[in-house]
């Protein structure tokens, strides 16, 4: 059934304009006015004065205290469907997608099995995402040894673009490549004009940390574990962790971004150190963009308690100086654009009851909080609505190609949230639609709540509430 048409309006209402200059992360500006919104088949077709409703609209009005932003865009979330469906799925994920003010999800590679490798593979992900979804859905593919030949398919069946890994995944189905592998992919990746996102971390200075690595298995780890530090103790972990490993892969990336003029995205980006590698980088030319996530930029490691391994990340949580050197970054576009790196996994996999860092599952529930948690950081420090809307919609929008999503603006789809900026609340279990409830955020007092979430002009969201039928669309194709 066609969505109705459609006016929806408010006091305060986020609007784009366009700027001629700068990053993909910087090509729109916002001012917020009143406005009506005209949806017609799903699509913004006309912004107007406030009172402009044409005879034979339905009209959704938010409350004077509501602002109305374009439906978030989060472009790193680990589903893990099929496969490993009891750590989070389609529909659960997507439920929590939309009551964050989520509209726009792009799924991960992997934890799923299969993982999305080969042209078989993201079929079988399809079809376990059929009829699930509340929010609409795309798919990176992945990079892996021995499968360049796949790249081609992958990329005419749709996927948004192609995630390597630099070091264990922490899963064997989707090892991590080396450098002589990427060079066998990095040419097929260029001439598909393909995106490639690495998690960058190299093995070489872990190893020299003398410590078990993120996710390796725990009867490896146990082996390996005799004599160091107390393995529930944060700083542990961080140690195992070192920024050498993020900066030398980045000296890695840049070096081959510059020999094969791949298009190259940092994901999850945490080390301080290596930013003056990408400003660097970026000034000469190169088309290297980077991301960075909520939990690096609201917790801090000094704080983390021992023993709490839902703390626990790969990269990890870094310093407080680090996590302020990571918000000027935001600042000055060294960093584009923040995405939740949703990563859940059963709760007996983060070792509660030891708290045993070395050996818990390294992932982060937050989907459904990464507005608040950004907004409550960021207003903190002086950045506006503008700011936060940049780095949570336009700026990943623009990142996978979606010229249709991540602003208010005519042609772009009716993805719409009635947001209250002022809302106090404390994150409690009860609260969250992810599959697992276990997050760091439980108890934090945040603000910002999203009130309505509409998809393509249909209300999806609304208190607390779902819509009856899964709405989503699955986005393949669009390139």
């Amino acid at each position: 059934m066609p969505a109705p048409n459609l006016v929806v309006r408010g006091r305060k209402v986020a609007l784009s304009r366009a700027n001629k200059g700068g990053s993909f992360a910087a090509q729109r500006l916002t001012s917020i006015q009143p406005a009506s919104i005209h949806i017609v088949g799903g699509v913004i077709v006309a912004i107007a004065g406030f009172d402009d409703i044409p005879a034979g609209y339905q009209v959704e009005e938010a409350a004077d205290h509501e602002i109305i932003i374009p439906g978030l865009v989060d472009t790193h979330v680990h589903i893990n469907e099929p496969g490993r469906t009891e750590w989070e799925g389609f529909a659960s994920a997507t439920k929590a997608a939309a009551a964050g003010g989520v509209t726009t999800l792009i799924d991960m590679p992997l934890n799923s099995v299969p993982p999305t490798t080969t042209v078989a593979n993201l079929h079988a992900k399809l079809d376990a995402a059929a009829g699930q979804c509340f929010v609409d859905v795309g798919f990176w593919g992945g990079v892996v040894p021995g499968n360049t030949g796949e790249l081609a398919g992958l990329a005419t069946a749709g996927v948004v673009g192609f995630k390597c890994f630099l070091i264990h995944s922490g899963v064997d189905e989707f090892p991590n490549v080396t450098e002589t592998e990427l060079r066998l992919a990095m040419p097929e990746l260029t001439r598909l004009g393909a995106l490639l996102i690495v998690h960058a971390e190299v093995p070489g200075p872990i190893s020299k940390a003398g410590l078990p690595s993120c996710h390796r298995p725990a009867d490896e780890v146990a082996a390996s574990n005799d004599g160091y530090a107390d393995a529930s103790l944060y700083l542990t972990f961080l140690k195992s962790r070192p920024r050498a490993a993020e900066n030398e892969a980045i000296e890695l990336m840049i070096k081959l971004a510059r020999e094969f003029g791949t298009r190259i995205h940092i994901v999850h980006h945490s080390s301080a150190d290596a930013l003056p590698l990408l400003r660097e980088a970026r000034a000469s030319g190169l088309l290297l963009s980077a991301e960075t996530c909520p939990h690096y930029l609201y917790f801090a490691a000094e704080d983390i308690p021992n023993g709490a391994t839902e703390f626990k990340c790969c990269p990890p949580i870094r310093e407080r100086e680090n996590r302020e050197q990571l918000w000027a970054a935001l600042a000055d576009g060294t960093v584009d654009l923040i995405v939740s790196d949703h990563s859940p996994c059963t709760e007996d996999l983060k070792l509660k009851e030891s708290g045993n860092f070395l050996e818990a599952w390294g992932g982060i529930a937050s989907l459904q909080l990464r507005l608040p948690v950004i907004w409550t950081a960021a207003r903190a420090r002086g950045f506006g609505i503008e700011k936060i809307l940049e780095w949570l919609c336009s700026a990943p929008a623009r990142q996978v190609g979606l010229q249709r999503k991540g602003e208010i603006a005519v042609g772009c789809d009716g993805d719409l949230v009635f947001w209250h900026p002022d809302e106090h609340f404390q994150v409690q279990p009860q609260m969250l639609y992810h599959r697992h409830k276990l997050t760091p955020y439980g108890g934090e007092h945040l603000q910002g709540t999203v009130q309505k979430t509409f998809l393509r002009g249909r209300k999806i969201y609304d208190g607390g509430t779902f819509s009856s039928d899964p709405e989503g669309l699955l986005l393949l194709g669009w390139q």
